[in-house]
């Protein structure tokens, strides 16, 4: 088979946006366990910017991206349980999904059902996949919890509120600011704090009379860990996912102890999916809780590939709150 040529976003340093430009690169025929597919839709997070930024640095040069949809072309010759013409999705094969054509190691694709659309899939596989994992393995939530989600505005934030009311439970979110708080709720929040007041902790247990939460979600990390562990109830569960604010202080594990025997984890995505027979599952998960509306697709904008540098620009201005999409 002759080789092609992909068109792949890729950076030769870190910096601004404008630094990510469009290469041809020649693409031979998929090796033995691989896929090559024709990218159709491609999802963008916020790891990207910092990324390209290097404030999370790379290996130089690099490509850029961590999920996309498209259609299989062609396997290799031990992939069986996948065929040409199939709709697909990934969101852990490595960087390089800012490409229109690409190779992928067969483990790492799910199938698409007719229920969700590729730009679905591109735009909701990552965070979702996030969501997945909070709500089902790290800390099941069944109908009755209180959970509170911080940065419940964000990408993930807003997925984590449908689907965990959709499961049953009281949601309290925060959110950095009045306009993010209306977006919590709008998400499904039946409480929404702004966590940038001086006493937004007693704010929010005022709203729930005094009740603490069975799980509190938290991305944000610096500025939230703390009042977390507050705000679990005796043997509650805090788990810290990210580090928007910077990284959660360090504590003595007796500190869980004397604030109600907690539970404290620090969780990840990638994990939680490393078994390809798990990701599949997970992700059947996920695409059953769109197609049942538990998990709201929106999608704010879509970029031609070669405008990705205006598409990070859109998500750096923090004036949407919808996905950002590239379409090859």
């Amino acid at each position: 088979m002759p080789d092609l040529t992909a068109r792949q976003i890729m950076i030769d340093t870190h910096g601004p946006a404008g630094n990510m430009i469009v290469k041809n690169i020649p693409l031979g025929a998929p090796g033995p366990d691989e896929v090559r597919i024709r990218q159709t839709a491609i999802g963008f997070n916020f790891i990207d910017v910092y990324q390209r930024s290097g404030a999370y640095p790379l290996s130089l040069p690099s490509p850029l991206g961590h999920e996309a949809a498209g259609v299989i072309e062609a396997v290799g010759r031990n992939v069986t349980h996948l065929k040409p013409g199939m709709r697909v999705a990934y969101m852990n094969a490595g960087l390089g999904a800012y490409t229109d054509l690409r190779n992928v190691n067969a483990d790492k694709l799910v199938p698409l059902p007719d229920t969700v659309s590729d730009e679905q899939a591109a735009a909701t596989i990552f965070k979702g996949m996030t969501a997945q994992y909070l709500l089902k393995h790290t800390c099941p939530v069944h109908a009755g919890d209180m959970v509170i989600i911080h940065a419940a505005a964000g990408g993930v934030g807003q997925i984590l509120s449908g689907w965990a009311r959709a499961l049953g439970a009281f949601v309290v979110g925060t959110a950095g600011s009045d306009e993010k708080c209306a977006i919590a709720r709008a998400a499904g929040c039946d409480i929404a704090i702004n966590y940038r007041n001086e006493n937004w902790m007693e704010e929010l247990l005022d709203a729930t009379k005094g009740r603490k939460a069975r799980v509190v979600y938290d991305s944000v990390g610096k500025d939230t860990f703390l009042q977390s562990l507050d705000l679990a109830q005796p043997f509650g569960m805090v788990v810290l996912f990210g580090a928007a604010s910077g990284p959660a202080p360090d504590i003595s594990p007796e500190i869980l102890n004397k604030k109600g025997c907690l539970f404290l984890t620090r969780p990840s995505v990638f994990p939680h999916n490393a078994d390809p027979e798990r990701f599949r599952a997970n992700a059947g998960d996920l695409f059953d809780a769109i197609a049942k509306g538990f998990v709201k697709v929106e999608i704010a904008a879509r970029f031609a590939l070669e405008d990705a540098p205006a598409a990070h620009e859109l998500a750096e201005s923090r004036t949407t709150s919808g996905a950002i999409l590239l379409v090859p």
